[in-house]
């Protein structure tokens, strides 16, 4: 009998991979060796593989190559700094939303620079990523995360616990929530709302098609939790407190002229990575 080495295993998987049409064959198949044996294919190239191993490694690869995301069969992502724990039932964060965060946390640190008490709620939060990089950026900050997910909030309570204990959860609809708030409590609010439409659903990739829909899709024409949020949370910004929003790359406009109409002010586009729009502020004068 021949023994399969980890080569022969890395080998394997890249093939099933490329012809299930998974984008980055090479990647996905080098992380998932890893993950089930401990061991990079390139530092280790022949090191035996269990039968053990194998099955797992088989399992895994027939899931991926069916567009299973690589994310929820690792269970962690990295985000920023730091990692967040996924799975089936929330939305993975992805390298653009960094951005948001980012502008987040330039906009929360400059409110910051006079020592006074400030404070950010992140609305539609998922997994809390936007919400933990604003508590470990701004330590000084009182940071609100907000999900109406009961297969989300487990993990937002979760990644709270391991990264950033002093967030406050709350589990509610961004819909209903600003009843509950106090006019002027906070320095920024932050949200990737869901603003896919139903329309651009079909035409995503397939392993869109296992995260949550509830998380991405808004099932009118993509702007209403944008309309919502901008008039609802208006009044719960301090004057001179920011909103910030994730967008979809071909509603700057239409963003931008909803915040406008709010009465907002120097309401600012921010581009991704691959310079498309993807982030949208605006301040309360």
């Amino acid at each position: 009998m021949v023994e399969k080495t980890l080569n022969d295993a890395y080998k394997g998987a890249r093939g099933v991979l490329a012809a299930g049409g998974v984008e980055d064959a090479e990647f996905d198949a080098r992380v998932l060796v890893e993950l089930v044996t401990g061991k990079d294919p390139r530092v280790s190239p022949d090191a035996p593989v269990s039968d053990a191993e194998a099955g797992a490694l088989d399992k895994m690869i027939r899931l991926r190559a069916a567009r299973y995301p690589l994310q929820y069969l690792c269970g962690t992502w990295d985000f920023m700094d730091f990692t967040l724990c996924v799975g089936k039932g929330v939305l993975i964060p992805r390298a653009d939303t960094e951005i948001v965060a980012q502008t987040a946390i330039d906009y929360l640190a400059a409110a910051n620079s006079d020592n006074s008490s400030i404070s950010a709620l992140d609305l539609c939060s998922g997994t809390g990523a936007i919400a933990i990089a604003l508590a470990r950026a701004v330590p000084a900050a009182s940071v609100y995360a907000a999900e109406l997910s009961d297969d989300a909030y487990i993990y937002l309570e979760k990644n709270i616990a391991a990264l950033a204990p002093r967030i406050h959860a709350i589990k509610a609809d961004v819909l209903h929530l600003q009843d509950a708030l106090r006019a002027e409590s906070f320095d920024i609010i932050v949200s990737n709302p869901p603003y896919v439409t139903p329309d651009e659903m079909n035409a995503l990739s397939p392993e869109l098609a296992y995260e949550p829909r509830m998380a991405l899709c808004d099932e009118h024409d993509g702007l209403s939790f944008y309309r919502h949020i901008a008039a609802a949370y208006l009044p719960k910004l301090k004057h001179g407190g920011r909103m910030v929003f994730e967008i979809g790359s071909n509603q700057a406009d239409a963003v931008c002229q909803t915040l406008y109409t709010c009465g907002y002010g120097s309401i600012e586009v921010i581009e991704d990575y691959a310079s498309n729009p993807r982030c949208v502020t605006a301040q309360r004068v």
